[in-house]
């Protein structure tokens, strides 16, 4: 019996296991000697390590997740939709996998007697486009009403219900469900496959030729191994060795250095070869820009599926000052972010075959840059008339 609760307890599902940093937190529990289950509709792209289970399921659907979380010991509920680009704009699929897959996950964990379950929430359940500078985990959530999207309205209702959760009585009778919730900051890392090549390819198209809002502003991103370290850790903390310290609470999760958000950036541009953009727009006028990409994607998404350049989340959380303090993380967790920096990304995306190639004439370049600043100026000008001048509203606490 005591061997059995030995494998139970080793035993971890990961539900989105199949995406970037579900993987990375697979391999560094079964480093571990950890019996770890990806579950996720399609596997990884990385080869499978010995001590690793993929299976196939979709978290929409409650049958498949309660299969999946029969004999295991801890749940890290990763899988997410619609954290940015075209992705935000779909209110439907948004719903069903953030909240409803979030449901399932609960119900699964009760039924099936899992001890603990970690969450992988986001800062935005609390952040709307306001400043924050150092804020903590005293901090209200936002009204749902007042996120710009739907992505972070749906992330805040399922960590308040997993919060919610925490004391469950288990069906089998073996205790109660214990939960926590990490708000990482942005992910970067060798690899990531959502953030990144995107901002690759607006740098090779020749797209990113400006920066905007205020020099001064200051974000926060988090490697991906201290995002798996701090994951580990939750999940011990949630345990009896750590009298199940971190029940109930949620911990902000970045590397602790606060940076400009385009400044953080510059490596990677200049690493590949470009030139730094010089320009720097108003704040306002890029908002403007991006309600006008979402309001043209409702329009014809259904026809053209576009991926936006930019949509009004992805403004507020590049241009607008919020950082938070990681103490409680350290007191409670025991986290402590290790320092990185974007070499490393450099060299994957080199390793790939990007990177500036040969330039041509640098009058061609120049004359090309400043008709695209001009250009894309001009066009948002030209409909300020129709909509009224005033600027979008950021909601302030």
């Amino acid at each position: 019996m005591e061997e059995q609760d030995c494998t139970l307890a080793n035993t971890y599902l990961i539900t989105g296991g199949g995406g970037y940093f579900g993987y990375r937190l697979a391999c560094a529990l079964q480093r571990k000697g950890a019996r770890v289950i990806l579950f996720d509709v399609r596997p990884p792209d990385q080869v499978m390590l010995g001590g690793m289970v993929f299976k196939k399921g979709d978290i929409r659907e409650y049958a498949q997740v309660e299969e999946a979380t029969k004999g295991v010991g801890c749940v890290f509920h990763v899988a997410s939709y619609g954290m940015s680009g075209r992705e935000q704009l779909d209110r439907r699929l948004i719903e069903e996998v953030n909240v409803g897959g979030t449901e399932h996950v609960i119900a699964a964990c009760v039924a099936n007697g899992v001890p603990r379950l970690v969450y992988t929430s986001t800062f935005n359940v609390v952040f709307g486009g306001q400043v924050i500078k150092n804020g903590d985990e005293s901090l209200p959530y936002l009204p749902l009403d007042l996120h710009p999207d739907h992505y972070s309205k749906t992330k805040s209702q399922a960590e308040m219900a997993v919060l919610k959760a925490n004391d469950a009585s288990l069906h089998n009778g073996s205790g109660v469900l214990r939960t926590c919730a990490l708000r990482p900051a942005g992910i970067y890392g060798p690899g990531e496959q959502r953030h990144l090549p995107r901002i690759v390819g607006y740098i090779e198209k020749g797209i990113f030729k400006f920066v905007y809002g205020e020099a001064s502003s200051l974000v926060e991103f988090v490697h991906v191994d201290n995002l798996v370290s701090a994951h580990e850790l939750a999940a011990v903390a949630l345990g009896p060795e750590k009298q199940h310290r971190a029940a109930g609470k949620a911990y902000f999760i970045s590397d602790g250095r606060p940076v400009n958000n385009f400044e953080f950036f510059r490596p990677l541009v200049e690493g590949l070869g470009y030139s730094f953009p010089k320009v720097r727009l108003p704040i306002s006028l890029i908002y403007f820009f991006a309600f006008l990409t979402e309001m043209v994607h409702r329009i014809v998404g259904h026809i053209y599926n576009f991926q936006p350049l930019l949509t009004r989340t992805e403004v507020y959380k590049t241009g607008v000052t919020h950082y938070f303090s990681l103490e409680k993380a350290k007191e409670d967790l025991g986290y402590e972010p290790q320092e990185y920096n974007l070499d490393e990304v450099v060299q994957w995306f080199k390793d790939k075959g990007h990177g500036r190639k040969p330039p041509g004439p640098s009058y061609k370049s120049f004359i090309m840059d400043t008709l695209l600043i001009i250009a894309f100026v001009a066009v948002i000008l030209s409909c300020l008339p129709v909509v009224g001048t005033s600027s979008p509203d950021i909601p302030r606490k």
